[in-house]
């Protein structure tokens, strides 16, 4: 656990480290993102925060790699990461392309897919299927196998690019997401007595630093963007941690919960069902779009300003609250998931229970009782004007709405930034300093 530890902490210091660099290098390229009518962020905001979420994982992977512990493990161990990383950095570097010029959506696909190609070809990916009882009963020869990891990679990573939508929120949902599956690599290690040095745990450790690291820059106000550089690289990298428990994990070993007990039929299914289930607010507010957008008669890729962030901010809620409940949603996915595969009892569902009581309440009481005071201000001016949009209230926000690669088909978004968008930031960053 103190390796683990260790990884963890020198991915954040390195990620935190880099993204100072990562700024410049935006600004200097015009990485950077304008404002449009549906965001939320009011001055332009530089990406490539992606390029230090790569330097953070890299640097974690080269001092796991000297670490007494984690050193001894089995060569694949490493191997499998080392693949992970060289397929993340091939996607990071799509993203930092169109970060810059703004690809069209089948160019960002083709990256995404020749990304899935290096992991299947490496030998990341799914070979069989758990069947109730631990039994393998659905073995999947290389066809099946690639086709079922290149649905989960690219359904993740196009999750997570969706879901940033608000300062942190992304990095947020994916970080916990990270600790979540981390428990449940370490916790099925120590329950089947096999070694708990395994990439899934390994990776996840990694990324929870990743993203721990970037927040410090990318909370609310945010000072700079992972942009598609970093939402689909850190989305490869959660995909390739449940993928790998398959690769690393006897069918037996996966079914066997706490005190050697037979646990749900969920960790059967674990490695597919985790991405889907911790990211299961991004992927319903990307169906809940299509299907808001197709019943108005309009594309189901036409952007808007609909997405469950911007109705949290309508309800009343102020931006940081708005990303710190995403957050408790996802936590109590991600959480009850690992929990109710490796657990059973009453006082599971009891305890899950409350945890999900508690989070509908802060999300629709909260604002009922206490409403941020500058979306008061805000209602109060209501009463002397015609009409005010309810996000017109949010003072110097940040938003990377990375919508699906669907979402913008045909470079939808702004065009690439110029001198003249990158001069607003070094006037917001002048602003900043003199009002300190």
């Amino acid at each position: 656990m103190r390796e683990y530890l260790v990884v963890f902490l020198v991915a954040a210091a390195v990620t935190y480290l880099l993204t100072v660099v990562a700024r410049e290098i935006a600004l200097r390229t015009g990485a950077v993102a304008a404002v449009r009518d549906r965001d939320v962020h009011a001055e332009p905001i530089p990406y490539l925060g992606g390029l230090a979420m790569l330097g953070g994982l890299v640097a974690a992977y080269l001092v796991a790699q000297e670490l007494p512990f984690l050193s001894r493990s089995g060569s694949y161990t490493f191997s499998d990461a080392r693949s992970v990383l060289i397929a993340g950095a091939v996607i990071c570097g799509v993203g930092v392309l169109d970060d810059i010029f703004d690809l069209d959506a089948l160019t960002k696909f083709g990256g995404q897919v020749i990304a899935v190609g290096l992991l299947v070809y490496s030998g990341m990916q799914f070979r069989f299927l758990f069947a109730p009882g631990g039994e393998q009963q659905f073995a999947l020869d290389a066809s099946q196998g690639a086709i079922i990891t290149a649905l989960i990679v690219i359904a993740t990573v196009n999750a997570v690019n969706f879901v940033d939508g608000l300062d942190g929120l992304a990095a947020g949902v994916v970080g916990i997401s990270a600790v979540a599956f981390f428990f449940y690599c370490y916790q099925l290690s120590a329950f089947n007595g096999v070694s708990r040095a395994t990439t899934g745990a390994l990776l996840s450790a990694a990324l929870a630093g990743v993203c721990v690291g970037f927040l410090a820059h990318n909370f609310h106000p945010a000072r700079l963007f992972m942009g598609d550089s970093g939402s689909m690289l850190i989305g490869l990298v959660l995909s390739a941690t449940a993928i790998s428990v398959t690769t690393q994990f006897a069918p037996q070993d996966v079914a066997l919960g706490g005190g050697g007990a037979r646990s749900s039929f969920l960790p059967m299914l674990l490695p597919i069902a985790i991405p889907i289930l911790i990211l299961i607010v991004p992927l319903a507010d990307l169906v809940l779009a299509v299907i808001r957008r197709t019943r108005a008669g309009r594309s189901p890729f036409a952007p808007d300003k609909r997405h469950l962030h911007h109705r949290l901010l309508e309800i009343g809620h102020s931006h940081r609250r708005a990303v710190l409940i995403m957050w408790a949603w996802a936590g109590l996915i991600a959480f009850a998931t690992v929990i109710a595969s490796l657990y059973t009892g009453p006082r599971v569902w009891v305890s899950l229970s409350v945890g999900f009581v508690l989070t509908m309440l802060v999300t629709f009481v909260l604002p009922i009782i206490h409403r941020p005071a500058f979306l008061a201000d805000d209602e109060d001016a209501t009463d002397h004007v015609d009409h005010v949009d309810p996000l017109d209230g949010e003072i110097a926000t940040a938003d990377r709405d990375h919508d699906v690669a669907l979402e913008h088909p045909s470079g939808s978004r702004d065009a690439p930034a110029s001198a003249d968008r990158v001069a607003p930031v070094a006037e917001a960053d002048s602003n900043r300093r003199q009002t300190l």
